[in-house]
């Protein structure tokens, strides 16, 4: 990228993820993810959504760390750090174009999925505990957008709203960390970094502020249709490029 004009555009895009997970409890991988790909590249992309959602998440873990159900998250979280070698590996091999396609396959497939609530019986009890951690592994490391799977596996579960955010975020902060010790640390220049800080911490504030103002339905809409639209934007870019 380069410059102040382009890391301030990098910074906004963090800055609304960062809003809509603190807002909502889930969505920043989601909606800022195809965003940050179509400003720095697929591969780049993925790293600073990693790394962004690791931090975000820690955030908003503070308050909640309490309600985390450590037994009940054990078996996601052993099974991400599993896949996630391979979805960091498919993602190191795949040239850009076919990155893109498939990121943005993963990401409009998974908020379809989420939006209706599809009921799996595979994603119930222990196994499906395995078989959703396996899954958002993969995807976190290869797409940067691991939420969806545990999300689906949430509502199969029977969890609520709010038994599902603060284990959420504890399994955000985890699976984010295993992505980063996997691919590395985000290469950006000083203003990148300043002004992605920036955006962590102001979206962190105005998600708080927003939280205690719009109910759960509507920013679960808002989430759901901003990912849906970077999710059809990048999965276009891809297949342009492919041409």
């Amino acid at each position: 990228m380069g410059g102040w004009g382009a890391a301030g555009l990098l910074g906004g895009v963090v800055a609304v993820g960062a809003s809509v997970q603190r807002m909502a409890g889930i969505g920043f991988a989601l909606v800022a993810a195809p965003g940050l790909v179509l400003l720095v590249g697929a591969g780049p992309g993925v790293v600073l959504s990693n790394c962004a959602a690791g931090v975000i998440s820690a955030v908003g873990l503070v308050g909640g760390w309490r309600q985390v159900r450590v037994r009940a998250m054990a078996p996601l979280v052993v099974a991400a750090a599993a896949s996630v070698p391979l979805g960091s590996w498919v993602a190191a091999r795949l040239p850009e174009p076919e990155l893109l396609a498939v990121m943005g396959l993963l990401v409009t497939v998974a908020v379809l999925l989420v939006m209706w609530g599809v009921r799996v019986a595979a994603l119930r009890g222990g196994r499906g505990a395995l078989a959703a951690g396996a899954v958002s592994g993969f995807m976190n490391a290869a797409a940067g957008v691991g939420g969806p799977a545990v999300s689906l596996y949430a509502v199969n579960a029977g969890w609520t709203a709010r038994e599902f955010v603060p284990n959420a975020q504890f399994y955000g902060v985890l699976v984010n960390l295993f992505s980063l010790f996997a691919k590395g640390l985000p290469r950006l220049d000083g203003p990148e970094w300043l002004c992605v800080s920036a955006g962590i911490a102001g979206g962190a504030v105005a998600g708080r502020w927003l939280a205690e103002r719009v109910p759960d339905g509507p920013a679960r809409r808002v989430v759901l249709g901003l990912a849906l639209l970077g999710g059809l934007t990048t999965l276009g870019k891809g297949l342009l490029a492919l041409q």
